[in-house]
């Protein structure tokens, strides 16, 4: 075999009997650093983030090293988990328009909140959560748990909005019939913020409260079991916390919430 492909037998030897070399100084550095980034993420982050971190870090490492050695150590992100769906319940029919119409990016701040509802798993029953979120810097703003999906649930989580609801100027959802409801109504007409509704049958038209609430079914939601409403609650706190100030978020530059609204405040007052 060796005549026939040209090759010496000394360096087939060689080669068989070669042994596996140790990893390098900086590669166990750099593997240490994956597993807490990861373990940080709470097993969320994938290749790209994970390599925006390690540079932060001062480290430049490629996608195809940072994936081989998650591969190695078994770290699997939760966005493998696969994603299933809920029937649609009957749509809101007001005669109310649709302002935000896609223009997702380059809002001012708390100049549109978006919101959505999404489905938990508590013991033997679906609760849920509503989610509140500035398209500014997607700040999840205001939430609320409960187990009914009705306008009480928006109200709470209206309610406990983290900035003076006189701020928000836009309230854009979908056209579920939780949000057509009197109680909504008041509170916004009480606050002067307008109301925006997506067209009838297009997801499209709310994508990114949708794409929020996808994310925290993902990472958090998916993860954990619940056997009381507190549970889910306790547990949504600490999870919301972490996504506001300490999950880096792609669509913004890799800044987390709180850091691209600091960062977006810092240059309008130098501008000033």
């Amino acid at each position: 075999m060796c005549k026939l492909l040209e090759v010496s037998r000394s360096l087939v030897y060689y080669h068989l009997s070669k042994e596996p070399s140790a990893p390098s100084k900086e590669e166990k550095i750099i593997e240490k650093h994956i597993k807490e980034i990861f373990r940080l993420s709470k097993n969320n982050y994938g290749t790209r983030k994970i390599k925006v971190e390690l540079r932060k870090l001062g480290y430049r490492v490629s996608r195809k090293r940072i994936a081989r050695i998650m591969r190695e150590n078994s770290l699997v992100s939760n966005y493998t988990v696969a994603q299933y769906k809920v029937h649609k319940t009957k749509s809101n029919d007001a005669n109310i328009p649709n302002l935000v119409n896609r223009d997702f990016d380059n809002r001012d701040k708390l100049e549109v909140a978006v919101s959505d509802l999404t489905y938990v798993r508590v013991g033997y029953r679906w609760n849920y959560v509503c989610t509140l979120i500035d398209l500014f810097n997607r700040e999840i703003i205001g939430y609320a748990a409960g187990e009914k999906k009705d306008a009480k649930l928006i109200e709470e989580a209206l309610l406990k909005v983290n900035y003076s609801l006189k701020d928000i100027k836009i309230f854009h959802s979908d056209r579920g019939k939780e949000y057509d409801n009197r109680l909504i109504d008041d509170i916004l007409e009480a606050f002067e913020i307008d109301r925006s509704l997506s067209n009838k049958g297009n997801p499209y038209d709310n994508a990114v409260s949708e794409a929020t609430n996808k994310i925290m079914k993902t990472e958090y939601i998916y993860q954990n079991e619940f056997e009381t409403l507190e549970d889910l609650e306790l547990g949504l706190a600490e999870y919301i916390y972490w996504y506001n100030n300490l999950r880096i978020h792609g669509s913004l530059d890799y800044l987390t919430p709180v850091e691209y609204k600091k960062l977006f405040t810092r240059d309008m007052k130098n501008v000033a």
